[in-house]
């Protein structure tokens, strides 16, 4: 209970301090729009178009757009989009009839879809910037990411109606596993199945053809995947995705 008020507590300040040092880097509040009204207008179609995933391969969020999607992801309307997406996947679950023996599966992506890189994120101009490997691999060595609540409140449901859940990720196992372990149970996550992180045997594969194969050995193994859940469509998209899959936003970037 101590451990569990703690971490709240952390995640609480942590916000803060992101909606402080955000306000202090401009002198606008940081819901307003950066430029004009058609600027605002653009980046709200531009976000859409992504999260349909009508635009593929993009690179990064376009210049003028900045503002917008730090307005978006911090402003409350991210939290809320999440929370409807989070509602409508516990209104699906409460509808399966678990077998009960044990190999009722649901998977789970770790980055943005579990625990948050926003901290990390914010320093790129909100996906502004293009991605950096060797930055982000920094990052996520310290351990730091935070859990997103409506996620953890679900994959608490998932355990607790006794799903057996597989958290996949696109992170190297060699370099990150443990740290990833360590992060993931200091944010609140434990009694799941299996992590699965990418071995030297996927390396150098799109993240759509690992999550794949690893969707595949699972059914291979017996299990049936009623959902499968993440932030990108990467995740998603292939082959064995399951019953149900379900996008999470994530505007700030795009895994091909």
């Amino acid at each position: 209970m101590i451990a569990s008020t703690m971490r709240r507590i952390r995640e609480a300040i942590a916000f803060v301090i992101l909606v402080i040092c955000t306000k202090a880097a401009d002198s606008r509040p940081f819901w307003w729009p950066s430029n004009t009204v058609e600027t605002s207008g653009y980046c709200l179609s531009w976000r859409l178009a992504v999260e349909a995933n009508n635009i593929r391969a993009w690179r990064t969020v376009p210049p003028q757009c900045s503002r917008h999607v730090e307005a978006y992801m911090i402003g409350g309307q991210y939290r809320r989009d999440l929370g409807l997406i989070v509602d409508n996947i516990c209104t699906y679950i409460d509808t399966i009839s678990l077998s009960g023996d044990g190999f009722d599966a649901w998977i789970l992506d770790v980055d943005d879809t579990c625990i948050s890189n926003l901290f990390y994120y914010r320093g790129k101009r909100y996906g502004c910037e293009p991605f950096d490997p060797s930055g982000f691999k920094a990052w996520a060595l310290n351990g730091m990411c935070t859990a997103i609540p409506d996620i953890r409140g679900l994959f608490n449901k998932l355990i607790q109606t006794g799903f057996k859940v597989f958290l996949v990720t696109g992170r190297d196992e060699e370099t990150l596993g443990q740290v990833t372990v360590d992060n993931l149970l200091d944010q609140g996550y434990f009694g799941y199945e299996r992590l699965i992180l990418r071995s030297a045997a996927y390396k150098g594969q799109g993240a759509t053809t690992y999550k794949s194969a690893i969707r595949k050995q699972l059914t291979e193994e017996g299990y049936r995947i009623w959902g499968n859940t993440g932030d990108q469509w990467s995740d998603l998209q292939g082959e064995y995705t399951g019953n149900r899959t379900f996008k999470l936003p994530n505007p700030m970037y795009f895994v091909p």
